[in-house]
C-alpha cells in the first residue's frame, strides 16, 4: 500500500488551480492537512511558497504541481497516476532563514524566509547599510537601493534578478546580494557559510528610511536585521525523478 493514501489537495484561487483541485479530489479523496502524508499543491510558485510557509512545523511533505505560470519549483500537471508519482517522488530538505528586525520604535519582528530576507530603501533616498558577518564589519557603508540574503533555494528567484549566483540546492551556502549598488560600485556581494550570522545596520534611519522583507512579510522603518539560517526547520519538497531542485537549478545556469 501506498505511504502516501492521505493526500491533502490545496489550490490558488486561478480557476485553473481550482478546477484542478476538484479534478484531483474526485479521483483521489482529500485530508485535512494536518492530517495528510502528503500535500499537493497546485497553482504557481507564489501558492508552493505560501502552503510551505503555512504547513512548515507539520512536517509534511509538500508536493506541487504547475496550475501557474512559471513553476520553478512544482512537478508538471498531470491527473493521471499520482499515486505512483508521489512514491516514485524524490524529497529535497530545506532550511528557511530567520530573520529578526529591530523598527525605530525598538520593537522586534520575527520572520522566516524560504527564498530571501531583502532590505529596501522606502523613499527616493538611497539605502545607506552598514554588514557584519558573525560580529565582524566587514562592508563599513554600502549606498544602494537595498540588500538581499539568499538560500540555495531562493538563490535562483530575486537574487537571480540582482545578478546574485545561483547555489547548489545541497550546498551548506548563503548568498548576499545587493541591489543596485551605487558605493562601493565594484561590489558584487558575498557567498557565506550557512551558519554564519548577518547583522545589517541601516545608517541614517531617519534621512533614508529601509523595510525588512522575509519573503512576503515586510517590517518598515527597521534600524537593524539580524539573519540567520533556521537549521531546526525541515521543509520536505518532493519532485519527480530527473526533475528534483537540484536539477533544475543545474539547469538553469546554462539556459538563456
Amino acid at each position: 500500500m501506498s505511504k502516501f493514501r492521505n493526500i491533502a489537495f490545496v489550490a490558488s484561487e486561478m480557476k485553473e488551480a481550482q478546477a484542478a483541485r476538484q479534478e484531483l479530489v474526485a479521483r483521489y479523496g482529500d485530508t485535512a492537512p494536518e492530517r495528510a502524508d502528503v500535500i499537493v499543491a497546485l497553482g504557481g510558485d507564489g501558492q508552493m511558497l505560501q502552503t510551505m510557509h503555512r504547513y512548515m512545523n507539520n512536517r509534511i511533505p509538500i508536493y506541487g504541481m504547475n496550475r501557474g505560470s512559471v513553476g520553478f519549483l512544482l512537478n508538471d500537471y498531470r491527473e493521471d497516476e499520482l499515486l505512483e508519482r508521489l512514491e516514485k517522488a524524490e524529497i529535497n530538505v530545506i532550511h528557511p532563514l530567520r530573520m529578526t528586525a529591530y523598527d525605530r520604535a525598538n520593537a522586534e519582528h520575527k520572520a522566516l524566509a524560504i527564498n530571501e530576507v531583502s532590505l529596501f530603501r522606502q523613499i527616493y533616498q538611497a539605502a545607506k547599510l552598514r554588514i557584519s558577518v558573525d560580529g565582524r564589519v566587514r562592508l563599513d557603508e554600502l549606498i544602494c537601493d537595498g540588500v538581499l540574503l539568499s538560500t540555495p533555494a531562493g538563490s535562483t528567484a530575486y537574487n537571480l534578478s540582482a545578478h546574485g549566483p545561483i547555489l547548489p540546492i545541497n550546498a551548506p551556502l548563503m548568498v548576499l546580494t545587493p541591489i543596485s549598488p551605487f558605493r562601493p560600485r565594484r561590489w558584487r556581494g558575498a557567498i557565506l557559510p550557512n551558519e554564519a550570522t548577518v547583522r545589517i545596520e541601516v545608517l541614517e534611519p531617519d534621512k533614508r528610511p529601509v523595510s525588512a522583507v522575509a519573503d512576503n512579510t515586510e517590517f518598515r522603518d527597521v534600524i537593524a536585521v539580524e539573519i540567520r539560517e533556521a537549521s531546526d526547520v525541515d521543509i520536505f519538497m518532493m519532485f519527480d525523478p530527473g526533475h528534483s531542485l537540484a536539477e533544475r537549478i543545474l539547469r538553469e545556469q546554462f539556459d538563456y
